[in-house]
């Protein structure tokens, strides 16, 4: 492979903003995909760094328990008492919040699919710990 490819990336001011010209050494295989993405390049840039420097959020922990607990097959009572933390609660409302006025980042509509996600989960956990109970009464 080589490194000797220069491709230049010429970041086309949005509105006001400055523009800015960055000359990279790459190999050829990745200057080929840059080429591809054309007047794109900038916001896959933008994508890529937010996604690379985006910090863990503060609920990850609680994501961890929930799966944790539903994977240690609790009872039907201790999955039906399943709540989220506060702190999670509100990150959630935030999300919800930010999703409907559009101004999630990629990063935030990430974690919104995960907290949905999990959610389903727990939804249909204790949808079968219910119906258990039924069955067992």
């Amino acid at each position: 492979m080589r490194h000797n490819r220069f491709v230049t990336i010429k970041l086309i001011p949005i509105l006001t903003l400055p523009l800015m010209q960055i000359i990279l050494e790459v190999p050829d295989r990745l200057g080929e995909k840059l080429q591809q993405l054309g007047d794109r390049l900038p916001e896959a840039l933008d994508r890529a760094i937010e996604e690379l420097t985006r910090p863990e959020t503060i609920c990850y922990q609680d994501e961890l328990q929930i799966v944790e607990l539903l994977a240690s097959q609790p009872s039907p009572e201790v999955i039906l008492a399943i709540r989220p933390t506060p702190a999670l609660q509100t990150r959630m409302s935030e999300l919800l919040d930010r999703n409907k006025s559009g101004t999630l980042s990629r990063s935030e509509e990430a974690e919104l699919d995960r907290y949905l996600l999990l959610e389903h989960w727990v939804r249909l956990a204790k949808a079968h710990a219910y119906k258990h109970l039924q069955t067992a009464a």
